[in-house]
């Protein structure tokens, strides 16, 4: 038998371990909103969809070019904004804390886990008239009820990921003689960023459901305002105008949690 006969055959192997990773697809989505935006108006024109139930998303562009042209458009989205930031920031940052303090203390978990089950399921838009009562139809009120709302979502998402934390990783901190502070700064947070941020979105998500229900109630400017106001006249143009607000509102604060997710969480392979 030859030598070339004896000798491995060479060949590529394709490398199949990419573990799910996501590809960046970058053109899908806005492509999504084009082809939508490009139904509707194509629909609303030929009339297979009606003029009374879904404006013209041209008609909408024009409203808001008058809202931008008037100044219109800065009274109603700065105080929103403001309420929007303050009061999650607020809920958001309590959250964190209380449900990191219960994924790691053991007595605080039993004493504030069953707390956060009773009120979690309570729809915070029938409190807003308790909030009102508490803490006046001022700005208080509306800080309070996004805070509120956004407070329990954050502490159940924040203890889960705390508890999701592979605790081999634990062990072998402890097997090195780490201190307490280092295992939890350097093992169990980083570990739990990524249920943190996945919580943080869900949380910012009913923050703006808040908002609206918030400014719909004694506010004079605000998106919410805007939107009750429009809906009161039926003018449909105004109505969805805010409705895209408070869409571009979403996505922003979800493009600002991924930005933050790829900084933070590059360790991720």
């Amino acid at each position: 038998m030859s030598e070339t006969a004896l000798s491995p055959v060479e060949r590529t192997v394709v490398f199949r371990g990419g573990g799910f990773a996501p590809k960046a697809k970058r053109w899908v989505g806005p492509l999504v909103f084009v082809v939508l935006i490009v139904f509707l108006e194509f629909g609303t024109r030929l009339g297979f969809i009606s003029a009374l139930t879904m404006p013209r998303p041209s008609d909408v562009v024009s409203t808001f070019v008058d809202l931008w042209t008037t100044g219109l458009l800065w009274k109603h989205l700065l105080p929103s904004l403001s309420r929007l930031f303050i009061g999650a920031a607020i809920g958001a940052s309590l959250g964190i804390g209380v449900g990191v303090l219960i994924g790691l203390f053991s007595f605080i978990r039993a004493g504030l886990v069953p707390l956060v089950a009773a009120i979690f399921p309570i729809p915070k838009i029938a409190l807003l008239p308790l909030f009102v009562i508490w803490f006046g139809i001022d700005e208080a009120s509306k800080y309070a009820l996004i805070a509120f709302g956004t407070f329990t979502p954050t502490v159940v998402a924040t203890y889960g990921a705390v508890d999701n934390v592979d605790r081999t990783l634990i062990r072998m901190g402890q097997s090195f003689s780490l201190s307490w502070t280092s295992i939890v700064t350097k093992i169990v947070l980083p570990g739990a960023m990524p249920g943190i941020l996945s919580g943080l979105r869900v949380s910012l998500a009913i923050a703006i459901i808040l908002l609206v229900a918030a400014e719909m109630l004694g506010a004079e400017y605000g998106v919410g305002a805007y939107i009750l106001e429009a809906g009161s006249l039926y003018d449909l143009e105004r109505l969805f105008a805010g409705v895209t607000i408070l869409s571009i509102m979403g996505v922003v604060l979800s493009t600002a949690i991924g930005a933050i997710e790829n900084r933070l969480l590059g360790w991720r392979v």
